[in-house]
């Protein structure tokens, strides 16, 4: 996150948010190169803090959305509709969703948990859906909902924490570390931890 100093010509004002997402998946990019320029020109003309995420770098991604008839809104959508097909790849994935009642929690088995299926996602065992009467003044205010939350993570953070540590290991060999490469007999694998096979 870069702040542009303010342009002598222009009056100085908040600084616009402005958030790129780059799907690319090599380093370095022409995709990167191109978010830039075009952050840089804007950065001419108005005061930006500039957000810039690369998919390819996300680690856990946490997923909400309010429900639109019946599934996700489409403008949850059309962001994923931008994101490579393999770039979410055992990258851990929490699900999340609000909706005016109860009838609406099937959205994380129905719509959301497929569509990180088809990324060949992590999707974390546990989601969380919320409803109108879980918030107070737009704030979570229901024990159960608070309980709900707390169980998704704590179920969530063995595979948060393999994934990350099967990530680094990954990392290494790809750099010639020898010592990255685990001998893997049977006798000696530890079978109460959950373990990532990335692709």
């Amino acid at each position: 996150m870069t702040q542009n100093p303010p342009h002598p010509s222009r009056p100085t004002a908040t600084p616009l948010r402005v958030v790129a997402v780059s799907g690319t998946l090599s380093t370095p990019s022409k995709t990167d190169a191109l978010v830039e320029a075009i952050l840089d020109e804007l950065a001419l003309v108005l005061p930006i803090e500039r957000h810039v995420i690369r998919v390819s770098e996300l680690g856990p991604l946490f997923a909400a959305s309010p429900v639109y008839r019946a599934s996700f809104t489409g403008l949850f959508k059309h962001l994923f509709d931008f994101v490579e097909q393999y770039a979410l790849v055992d990258v851990p994935v929490m699900l999340a969703a609000t909706g005016g009642s109860e009838r609406h929690a099937l959205i994380l088995e129905h719509s959301l948990r497929p569509l990180f299926g088809f990324f060949q996602a992590l999707t974390l065992p546990l989601g969380v859906y919320a409803h109108a009467s879980d918030f107070t003044d737009r704030r979570v205010t229901a024990p159960l909902l608070q309980e709900r939350i707390r169980a998704a993570i704590a179920r969530g953070l063995p595979l948060i924490r393999s994934s990350i540590a099967e990530k680094e290991r990954i990392e290494r060999a790809v750099a010639g570390d020898d010592g990255a490469r685990p001998d893997l007999r049977a006798a000696e694998l530890d079978l109460t931890t959950p373990t990532r096979l990335f692709s």
